[in-house]
Formats: structure tokens, sequence, C-alpha cells
């Protein structure tokens, strides 16, 4: 079968099975298959495929039918420009949360603080790990920690971190948000607190999208009693973990943006709510006042 026919084949199951970005995903499960760039695809569109790359190509095809995410099948996701290795045991980076870390160089960028020097930041929920890799990426000379409950998420977040040459510069810690550093007898001051925690609400479990709600790890994205009581926690920690004017950033849920606010009462001044590439308010940042 020649590569164009097989992939319009693949389209068309994709498209009757109504999964979403059909084309997208025919083309990335064919480039995994061939272990080719996109436009390999689109330069040998007559090249023969063998009977073995076509039976796994729709065996691909298959399971992206079934509703398991493209990422799980080939391993990897993107985030900011960084290749990420992905499995179920990590929620799959969106391009969304790359506004987290552009709110936080942002604000270090107008502390005029060079390569993050003295910063001491810390990611909360890390899983793939993939916003402080990013941010260890883009500021050499920060300190960098990340936690997770999870000890199958921290496994895949080191193995990024090393694949990407950062397991120097990112130190991985198990625990339930910021637990870690409060419970130690010498309390690590930070100047950054940030993350992508869970959000969503039990209520709305169904409207969530079934490659979400039956694939990814339901400890990563929510079904939670309320949307916000993640953030109602990690708040109050969050006070106690960072140094006085130090700053809370993170990424919040569609409509969550009034209820989350509400939570930066007390302590917090310079309330700002960033919105995504759609105008939904996508991340919010805070200081810790003093």
């Amino acid at each position: 079968m020649q590569l164009r026919v097989a992939l319009r084949t693949g389209l068309k199951s994709l498209l009757e099975h109504q999964v979403p970005s059909a084309d997208l995903a025919a083309e990335l499960l064919l480039m995994h298959l061939l272990r080719q760039e996109r436009a390999f695809l689109y330069t040998h569109p007559d090249l023969d495929l063998s009977d073995q790359q076509v039976d796994s190509y729709f065996r691909l095809i298959s399971e992206r039918s079934s509703g398991r995410p493209t990422q799980y099948i080939t391993g990897h996701q993107e985030f900011w420009g960084l290749d990420f290795e992905v499995n179920p045991a990590v929620l799959i980076p969106r391009p969304e949360t790359e506004h987290v870390v552009e709110a936080v160089l942002d604000l270090i960028s107008q502390q005029k603080l060079s390569g993050g020097a003295c910063c001491r930041i810390v990611d909360v929920g890390t899983g793939s790990g993939c916003i402080a890799v990013a941010l260890a990426s883009e500021l050499p000379l920060a300190s960098v920690f990340a936690t997770d409950i999870s000890p199958a998420a921290l496994e895949v977040a080191a193995r990024n971190a090393a694949r990407l040459g950062m397991e120097k510069r990112v130190e991985f810690i198990e625990g339930d948000l910021l637990a870690p550093f409060l419970e130690s007898e010498s309390p690590r001051a930070f100047d950054f607190v940030v993350s992508n925690p869970p959000y969503v609400a039990r209520a709305e479990r169904e409207s969530v999208q079934r490659e979400v709600r039956d694939f990814e790890p339901r400890l990563a994205w929510g079904d939670l009693a309320q949307g916000e009581e993640i953030y109602g926690r990690l708040f109050p920690q969050a006070l106690r973990a960072l140094k006085p004017g130090g700053h809370v950033a993170v990424e919040i849920g569609y409509k969550m943006k009034d209820a989350v606010l509400g939570l930066l009462k007390t302590g917090w001044v310079e309330t700002k709510v960033i919105p995504d590439l759609a105008g939904i308010p996508r991340v919010i940042t805070a200081r810790k006042s003093g």
C-alpha cells in the first residue's frame, strides 16, 4: 500500500470514530511508525509501505480510535520546544500551560534577575516535569525543585530531566503539595511557587473530553468535590513557603477566575489574571505581601 493511501485510509477511520484533530493524529502516528518528520510524508506519497508497516499503522489507528491519546501511543509530547516522554502516569502537557512558564519568566525579567540568579522555584504537582524542566532550561542560575504525590509521575519527570540534560538542575521530591518543605526542620524559602494543579470538579466530569476522562490520570486532572479545592490548600502553604515578596503562579480552569481570586485575599497583593490565546483566563499570579 502506498503511503498516501495508508494515510488517507487511516484518516477516514479516525473521522468515522469522531477523533478530535484526526488529520494531525493520522500524520503523527505514521510519522511515529516510520520515524520520519512530517515533510517526509508529503515528499514521499508514492512510497510503498511493507505489509508489516501497514498492519502496524492500522493497529495504531485502532488504538487512537478507541480514545487512547496520540501522545500515549507515541510516548511523546512537545512542550516549550522540548520533547517530553509521557505515559498514563502523567497528564499530557498542553500548550496552554506554557503561559505559566511565560508568567514566571516575565516576573523574573521585571526583577532584572539575569538567568534567574538567586531564584528558588518549586513546581507543585509536576507530573511529566514539563514546567520545572522548561523553567530550568530558561534560567540556568535558578534553583528548581518539583513535587508530586505520585511516585510513578516522578519517575517520568526524572527521566525527562535526564533526557533533556537537566538532571542536575531540578530536584524531584515526593509529597503532597508543599508538605515536604513545610515539614522540614529547616524550611526552604522560595521566590516562586508554580503549579498546574487538578481543577476539574466532579460535577463537570462528564463534560471532560473522553481522552482525558478515560485515559489520563484522574489524580492529575481532578474529579474533585470542588474544582478550586486544591488552590484552597495550596495558597496557605505557599504563604508559608515563599519569601516576603515571593510569587505564586497557577494555571486555572475555565470559568474559575473568580473562585481562585477569592482565595487570594489575605496575605496577597498584585494579583493578575493572564488570558490564553483564545482570551480565556488561564493563569493567575499574586505576590506575597511584605
